[in-house]
């Protein structure tokens, strides 16, 4: 059964924390690992326009069950108000989805309680912040807390889908992804005991 893979898309979206994990797990597919990709919109499907204008057709509503995987990318203040979205995080969590955050995306999770008492990361202007709110802050590139995984600023999402490739699908697929993309996973994964 493939990794099934939901990218939490909205207005606001910063394109680079969506885009980078989109094509890690794209090419992870194609390297033969077992991952089903899919952008989602909280409410229906439809487009949304990212931090920089850039307009992205998100074909699947968000429901939030169904999924193995939820990666949420930074950018999107507005989600933080939003009840229904904060429920919905929750709900899946609690239905057995690791919620992965990136970036400012980890306050999105702070916001709906995911990360209280937890550890975490985040981009480096929002550490404080978060631990403000109770997340206990590692210094590290990606934190894995089982099915709680964060990642800091912006290109730290594709080190984050690398890291859940290798911890999903095998280091061989991981590596055949950093060929294929020409990059290498940088920065420390931090994980539980």
């Amino acid at each position: 059964m493939p990794l099934r893979v939901r990218i939490l898309m909205y207005d606001g979206v910063e394109e680079q924390d969506a885009i980078g994990p989109r094509d890690v797990l794209g090419h992870a597919a194609r390297a033969g690992g077992q991952v089903e990709t899919t952008l989602v919109r909280p409410s229906a499907p439809g487009e949304v326009t990212g931090f920089f204008g850039t307009r992205i057709t998100v074909p699947t509503a968000w429901e939030p069950t169904d999924a193995d995987l939820l990666i949420v990318p930074g950018g999107g203040d507005q989600l933080m108000r939003d009840p229904d979205v904060l429920r919905n995080l929750v709900r899946a969590q609690q239905a057995g989805v690791t919620v992965a955050g990136i970036c400012t995306g980890v306050m999105l999770l702070s916001a709906a309680g995911l990360t209280a008492g937890r550890p975490c990361t985040t981009h480096h202007l929002a550490k404080a912040e978060l631990a403000a709110r109770g997340g206990k802050v590692i210094d590290a590139r990606v934190v894995d807390d089982g099915n709680l995984v964060t990642a800091g600023g912006v290109t730290s999402g594709i080190d984050l889908a690398l890291w859940m490739i290798t911890r999903e699908c095998g280091a061989s697929v991981a590596l055949g992804v950093e060929s294929v993309m020409e990059y290498e996973q940088r920065g420390v994964v931090w994980r539980s005991s």
